[in-house]
């Protein structure tokens, strides 16, 4: 995990009693167990969440606050984040399936035009329902309101091999409200959400497109050429419903 929920009353109700130094050693302990999801073991942890002249303080912490096994020390508190977090993945996945599904449905039963129908006219305006510039009014669909800086700021962070975002127009605006509310949608199903629960779910995202060597540019065609993914192609609906569903990490 990237990203979890840091409860600051319960934390400083179980913290009080600890120095400065045990204090960031927990901190740090929280951050190393989320991070790799998995057991921590003594030997050498110090110095892996950079304490190795306060190896005394770091064991102390692990004595206190995680549970000693045989598999190393762990924390119940912190696994059971880390299950529902894995569960919400797991749910907007199935989300951009479902999703997916809908729309290639609803291609198959779309009424072709006829040959008597009226010819769209300079001065008639477009249909812009399939992407909207600005997306649906927050006030309306009830969900946290899009954060476009903070999702453009994980693509950059989690994403730095593929093209950087130079110009956010209205049309990218659009497709990022749009893939904003569907996993909105899908993660408040279960639970109230807010924006850095939303966040937290792009984190993965991007970390799932990070592990593609096709939408890294690793894979070359038959021209010699490799293709490169950038924001707005991510975002796009069938190309957003087609990562979630991994079909572009075949090439591994």
């Amino acid at each position: 995990m990237h990203y979890y929920q840091f409860h600051i009353g319960d934390y400083k109700s179980h913290t009080s009693h600890l120095s400065v130094i045990e204090d960031i050693a927990y901190r740090r302990l929280l951050d190393f167990y989320y991070l790799h999801e998995k057991p921590i073991k003594q030997h050498n942890i110090a110095r892996q969440i950079g304490m190795r002249d306060y190896e005394q303080e770091v064991l102390s912490i692990l004595d206190e606050f995680f549970l000693s096994t045989t598999d190393g020390f762990v924390s119940l508190r912190a696994n059971k984040e880390i299950e529902n977090y894995h569960s919400k993945i797991e749910q907007a996945s199935k989300a951009g399936k479902a999703s997916a599904e809908r729309r290639f449905n609803a291609r198959l039963t779309d009424v072709q035009p006829t040959i008597n129908q009226e010819p769209l006219t300079i001065n008639q305006e477009p249909d812009i329902s399939i992407c909207p510039p600005s997306g649906e009014p927050e006030d309306k669909t009830g969900l946290p309101k899009c954060n476009h800086q903070g999702v453009i700021d994980l693509y950059h962070k989690h994403l730095p091999m593929l093209r950087k975002v130079e110009v956010w127009n209205d049309a990218r605006k659009g497709y990022l409200r749009q893939r904003w509310r569907e996993v909105a949608d899908e993660l408040s199903k279960t639970k109230e959400i807010g924006a850095p629960e939303i966040l937290g779910w792009f984190a993965e995202f991007f970390d799932h497109i990070g592990t593609s060597r096709f939408l890294t540019g690793k894979v070359n065609s038959k021209d010699g050429r490799a293709f490169v993914a950038d924001l707005e192609w991510i975002l796009k609906p069938s190309n957003f419903a087609k990562i979630v569903e991994g079909k572009y990490h075949g090439t591994n």
